[in-house]
């Protein structure tokens, strides 16, 4: 079975985002820096050993957000150059959920579009959080009528 996960390039936050979304979200952080590569990564600078090479958060209900460091001399390219987290439901009983995911992720970021009920009747909100990574929520109104019914 082939996944598509979220893959979001920080400059040296990588470690402490996941940690973050993590006590958010719930899960397992897993990590690997440059430097537990030993000798495969040949000579690091000092600064690039404790980045982490890969990392991701694995939900319970199996979602994954993976995440990494830029080390010196690689380009850097901020999260939110035109990609978005976005995380769905279909199911009008995850908006409690939903509304808590997003009161906390968004603390510290920049207000967008507060999580609310949307003219198309679906709770959505969107935001970008204290490490410059755009979130969208979105989920079933209560007139969807449960997880088969909506579009989401």
């Amino acid at each position: 079975m082939a996944t598509l996960n979220p893959y979001i390039g920080f400059r040296t936050e990588a470690a402490e985002a996941l940690e973050f979304y993590r006590s958010v979200l719930g899960g397992t952080v897993e990590t690997m820096t440059f430097d537990s590569m030993g000798d495969a990564m040949g000579p690091l600078a000092p600064e690039t050993k404790n980045l982490v090479m890969h990392g991701s958060l694995t939900l319970e209900d199996g979602l994954v957000l993976m995440a990494a460091d830029t080390p010196p001399g690689m380009d850097y390219e901020a999260p939110t150059a035109g990609v978005t987290v976005a995380m769905t439901s279909a199911d009008p009983g995850d908006q409690p959920r939903f509304a808590d995911y997003f009161a906390k992720l968004s603390e510290g970021g920049t207000p967008g579009v507060p999580f609310e009920q949307a003219p198309w009747g679906d709770y959505f909100g969107q935001f970008v959080d204290r490490f410059g990574v755009s979130w969208m929520f979105d989920v079933a109104g209560p007139e969807a009528g449960g997880p088969d019914s909506a579009g989401s």
